[in-house]
């Protein structure tokens, strides 16, 4: 959370570390991956949405949502935010982006690899930037060993490794009726007595533990090899999803408040090519949509990114599966004009203009703070700048902050390390080659821009 207490001239001081990331960022035009809160604006019945969803999780039931908007709407930096929020709360998380090479369903590996990634990227509180999945069973035999000294054991004693064996078979007992839950079982016990053994190739024992938990193995025969006992399941294609499950009880165990994942960039499924292929990766999302709201899957958030043409397509998207577009489509009375927030589908409407005022007013403050410049951009040229953006003809309802804040990013820099340079030649230029540019490859009868007239007092501060 931003700490309103700490500011400069308005605007909260942010560690200089997490600063330069976001900048660079914001740039760039790809999502931060630390400092999103402090550039977040006008989400707020988004994220009131999605935050009832972690409560809903921390009671023991289960959630999915679906984030639609265009490129560069935000789904991406909602999806970084939500995931700030759910560590702040003692949720663990884990994230990744789909891509040819990682599915929901698929031979080859395709499947699994999104498993694998969604592991290399479990965060907690206290490791934010991934690869927590060690520290949080050793976090949970340490919160156990500490439950027992508290009631007068002494840790070197016989009775305390009694005693502390006897608890980790209860608090995993529960996990060995579900799918894999035995063998999960057993590799997280065999990796806690390698944890508290004094044996040279416990490391070794650890090592094998963790690879089979992330997945790694190809064949049981490897696995047992690594292992030294035979496991009846392997990590794979076919079963991950619901070694998710498992990890989202386990959490709950731990003394997390529950597992939190977010799959980005879903419109990769919509581009598989096979219908076969595809169609059984939305079964896959069928299954996960199911099980969460149906209670199966306890602890469990998902929560899923992608385009409009990924969900709404009738040919290739999720509504072309017929289950799936019974259940995600907007019911007859869902109006336009009115907001509905507690369905499974969230759509991102566009920031309102007042709202990309203020976020290009934020991001001026953070650049003076961090590079410790003056900024000579006053309000009114941001409106300017705002009119401008607007102007082009479809904006008023295409526009998306990703390519505003890249436009006005390069104006800043600009200006930054040109002193003479001002604001109205820099933005008047790139004016001037647009309409040149559009006068000759485009007729006049085309071009529609906004009449629009913009003054401060069209803006809340």
């Amino acid at each position: 959370m931003i700490d309103n207490k700490n500011t400069t001239n308005g605007f909260p001081v942010v560690p200089r570390r997490i600063l330069a990331s976001l900048l660079s960022s914001v740039s760039a035009g790809v999502v931060p991956r630390a400092g999103a809160p402090y550039i977040a604006i006008g989400r707020r019945d988004e994220i009131s949405a999605l935050l009832s969803d972690l409560e809903q999780v921390n009671e023991g039931g289960g959630a999915m949502r679906f984030l639609i908007g265009r490129y560069g709407s935000g789904k991406s930096f909602l999806i970084q935010l939500i995931r700030g929020y759910a560590l702040e709360r003692d949720f663990l998380t884990a994230d990744c982006d789909l891509s040819p090479e990682r599915r929901l369903y698929g031979s080859g590996g395709a499947g699994v690899a999104t498993y694998r990634e969604l592991m290399k990227n479990l965060a907690s509180k206290t490791s934010p930037d991934g690869g927590a999945l060690s520290k949080v069973i050793s976090r949970w035999i340490g919160s156990l060993r500490t439950s027992l000294m508290e009631k007068g054991l002494s840790p070197d004693s016989d009775e305390f490794v009694r005693e502390l064996n006897k608890l980790v078979a209860v608090e995993l007992s529960e996990l060995e009726f579900l799918v894999g839950g035995f063998d999960f079982s057993r590799v997280v016990t065999e990796y806690y007595k390698a944890s508290i053994s004094d044996d040279d190739r416990a490391k070794d024992k650890m090592s094998a533990c963790l690879r089979w938990l992330r997945g790694e193995f190809a064949t049981k025969t490897e696995a047992k090899q690594s292992l030294g006992f035979s496991v009846s399941v392997i990590i794979d294609d076919d079963n991950w999803y619901d070694f998710l499950k498992l990890w989202a009880q386990l959490s709950k165990k731990m003394g997390y408040r529950g597992l939190v994942v977010f799959i980005d960039e879903c419109v990769n499924l919509y581009k598989i090519p096979h219908r076969v292929s595809r169609e059984n990766n939305y079964e896959k999302i069928l299954s996960m949509f199911n099980d969460t709201l149906q209670g199966r899957a306890p602890g469990l958030d998902i929560i899923f990114g992608g385009t409009p043409q990924f969900l709404e397509d009738t040919r290739r998207g999720l509504f072309s599966y017929e289950a799936l577009r019974s259940r995600l489509c907007d019911s007859r009375f869902a109006l336009g004009e009115f907001k509905n927030l507690i369905g499974p589908v969230i759509r991102l409407r566009r920031l309102t203009d007042d709202e990309l005022f203020a976020l290009i007013q934020r991001v001026s403050g953070l650049y003076s703070q961090y590079y410790n410049w003056e900024c000579t951009v006053t309000d009114e040229d941001r409106l300017e700048f705002l009119k401008i953006c607007l102007s082009r003809a479809g904006a008023d309802s295409m526009i998306t902050p990703r390519e505003m804040l890249r436009d006005y990013m390069t104006v800043l820099n600009i200006l930054m390390q040109n002193p003479e340079a001002k604001f109205s030649d820099i933005v008047g230029s790139a004016v001037r080659l647009e309409t040149k540019a559009d006068d000759d490859d485009t007729p006049p009868a085309t071009a529609t821009p906004s009449t629009r007239k913009f003054t401060a007092n069209d803006i809340e501060f």
